[in-house]
């Protein structure tokens, strides 16, 4: 076989039945029969030809932010959202949701082909087909476009680079689980090495691959960055890599600003000037690849175990959402409701006191009382004196008639 073939037989490789792109992980799991999400065919060209999936919650913001969640390899839309429980989140938080899919046409295991130069570069392949389903999402649902987040798992959390880094414009910010730095890998060896050794990389120049991406110059997404510290898939050295790749992004130190446990995982923090959180990094200890799941921090649960979805004793998705504010809706809307409770509650105290339901004016009661007659008298032979007022009479007078004594 000559050099040009062995070329063109590595460019077509990942896209053939039983290469996955991620270590032999896949597996076909079939969608859940209740799931909520709701496929739309025709989003634009789909160069990608991936599948859209979405979800949109009746009880929602006015204009609702949008999270597109990449599930893994092996993996579909519906049964990533089964197990992360995003769906759950949409609901409970009035936020879109957008879930692509690939097809095993494009990959025999389900894998979002995230080192294939033309599925990784702005307006090309399965970049720009996940573009066209947010811009199909805007057109429908009216989403805040200044809102758009985007998370995913392993082959999605690599994918999820790919999307930050050739749109920046259109991301708020992201959130990558057991993925890798953008542009670390163009062909099948280079992910494979990227995937088990993870090789260091000058942070500038790591930096270099998202900014000659777009010719975005800022500002750029936020990044929440989680992995497995037993990952045997996905070696974790890579979540050291991303984080170096967007400080180096966001012009940000390498020590960390903040260093504290969140429940029982360590978690780094880093900020911008204004004292904004804008890169964070969790290390899930003596967890294997996958997705952590636990209780969020308002007591609910979210998703359920299965394939590389580990229950860990911390909702990921839940502080995803956190991380990117969405969890603030509902607190902000509680407030409201409490602010307009209390003006319901002060106003029939303020008619109490001013006049009690049924009783007479007081004012009408006590004012003839305490003032003289003005009719006119027959003028008296000598001067007479008039009567003087009984104050205790005339108060006991008024509140018995007032119903407040008897």
């Amino acid at each position: 076989m000559s050099l040009a073939d062995n070329i063109e037989f590595l460019r077509r490789l990942p896209k053939l039945n039983g290469f996955n792109g991620l270590g032999g992980i896949g597996r076909n799991l079939r969608p859940p029969v209740d799931s909520p999400l709701v496929e739309t065919a025709d989003f634009g060209s789909n160069p990608g030809a991936l599948r859209m999936f979405s979800f949109v919650p009746d009880h929602r913001q006015a204009v609702p932010a949008l999270v597109v969640v990449l599930h893994g390899c092996g993996q579909t839309a519906a049964g990533y959202d089964l197990g992360a429980g995003w769906s759950m989140l949409a609901k409970h938080y009035g936020f879109a949701l957008l879930m692509p899919q690939q097809q095993s046409a494009n990959n025999g295991n389900g894998c979002f082909n995230w080192f294939n130069p033309e599925d990784t570069a702005r307006d090309s392949g399965e970049a720009c087909s996940i573009r066209q389903m947010i811009a199909r999402m805007e057109l429908d649902v009216g989403i805040d476009a200044r809102r758009v987040f985007v998370t995913g798992l392993s082959a999605g959390g690599a994918m999820t680079s790919v999307m930050l880094a050739t749109y920046p414009e259109i991301f708020a910010g992201g959130a990558i689980i057991a993925g890798l730095p953008f542009g670390v890998a163009t062909n099948m060896r280079e992910a494979l090495s990227g995937m088990y050794q993870s090789p260091s990389r000058p942070a500038a120049e790591l930096g270099d691959l998202v900014r000659n991406a777009s010719s975005h110059k800022g500002p750029w997404p936020k990044l929440s960055v989680w992995h497995g510290s037993a990952d045997r898939t996905v070696n974790p050295a890579n979540a050291d890599e991303i984080v170096k790749q967007w400080l180096d992004v966001h012009q940000l130190p390498s020590a960390p600003m903040s260093e504290a446990d969140v429940d029982g995982y360590p978690r780094q923090v880093w900020w911008n000037a204004d004292g904004d959180t804008i890169v964070e990094s969790y290390t899930i200890t003596n967890m294997a690849h996958g997705t952590p799941l636990g209780i969020g921090d308002n007591d609910e649960r979210y998703g359920a175990q299965g394939a590389f979805l580990i229950e860990a004793g911390i909702s990921s998705s839940y502080h995803i959402a956190n991380f990117f504010g969405l969890t603030e809706w509902i607190h902000l809307a509680a407030r409201e409701t409490a602010k307009e409770t209390a003006k319901e509650t002060e106003k029939p105290a303020v008619k109490t006191i001013a006049a009690a339901e049924g009783a007479p004016d007081l004012t009408r009661v006590l004012w003839p009382m305490t003032t003289l007659s003005r009719r006119p008298e027959p003028a008296p032979a000598a001067p007479q004196k008039r009567p003087g007022i009984d104050v205790s009479a005339v108060i006991t007078r008024a509140l018995t008639a007032a119903g407040l004594m008897k």
